[in-house]
């Protein structure tokens, strides 16, 4: 792996990281698998994309991915909360639904180039526009959850029943983790679509497998419980993650090619799950 081919690792390493906070807070914090990231994902890409392609200000465009997002979990946490539809199962529908939607949102055509187009990184250094910006959803999300609000919120993961015998309203707060989540997994499909050159409607298959191998491995490096360290955890998982994955596709002695990339993602998962508990049968 060479210099240029490092920084693009933590380039993207950095724009999974911010996806990978997003499927912390539902995963980690409210307990609730969901599985709408892969739609969010593409949605956050699609909407920042076609706005691009109009003319409107990159920025701007991240904001309507942000708010997006929300609507795709908004519409889960109804499906679970109000239709009584399994957390599973909203989650597959709602990501099933958007497959559709983002065709519509990308005019019916499966994949936007960006390659002439302006966007937040045109005329600036990419990975210092991502560290800021991951360095602000860090501090935001980090002080959110040591609020009396995040404080509720990580109370109905831990236990609905004593969270809702103290006041917490569960139902409303687990729609809004709902949507504080795929807000910002679909700001990480915007920006790794500004990032790329390109918008694809495919772009999210696997996100749930990435985020949850950033923060699995987070979680090992950082073992602190603390909302500091964990919303830290996921950036650093998910830059170790992506810097693995490059090193081991650019290994000559490995012999690796870019279609091995699920089998390289599952195997080190099972290796990082698999060995703590093996280490600790034998003692």
């Amino acid at each position: 792996m060479n210099y240029a081919e490092f920084i693009i690792s933590l380039e993207i390493g950095l724009i999974y990281g911010v996806v990978a906070i997003g499927i912390y807070l539902t995963f980690r914090v409210i307990d609730f698998p969901d599985l709408t990231c892969d739609g969010s994902f593409v949605l956050g890409a699609a909407s920042s994309s076609i706005l691009i392609k109009a003319g409107c200000n990159p920025w701007f465009a991240l904001l309507v991915a942000l708010f997006a997002g929300s609507i795709a979990g908004l519409i889960t946490g109804v499906l679970n909360i109000r239709c009584k539809i399994t957390d599973l199962l909203s989650g597959i529908l709602v990501a099933f639904m958007l497959y559709s939607i983002n065709l519509k949102v990308m005019g019916g055509i499966p994949n936007i180039a960006l390659i002439k187009q302006v966007t937040i990184f045109t005329a600036h250094n990419p990975l210092l526009i991502l560290c800021a910006i991951c360095g602000i959803i860090y501090l935001l999300y980090s002080y959110l959850l040591v609020t009396d609000f995040g404080l509720a919120l990580r109370s109905i993961g831990q236990n609905q029943r004593l969270a809702l015998n103290g006041g917490v309203r569960v139902k409303q707060m687990t729609v809004i983790g709902l949507m504080l989540s795929n807000s910002v997994i679909s700001l990480g499909g915007a920006l790794f679509s500004q990032h790329q050159g390109f918008a694809d409607v495919s772009q999210g298959t696997g996100t749930i497998i990435i985020g949850l191998a950033a923060v699995i491995i987070g979680e090992k490096l950082l073992p602190f419980r603390t909302s500091w360290a964990t919303v830290l955890s996921c950036l650093l998982g998910s830059i170790i993650y992506r810097l693995f994955i490059g090193f081991a596709l650019h290994s000559e002695m490995l012999g690796l090619e870019t279609q091995d990339l699920n089998l390289i993602t599952g195997v080190m998962l099972i290796g990082i799950m698999v060995v703590p508990r093996v280490r600790r049968n034998k003692c």
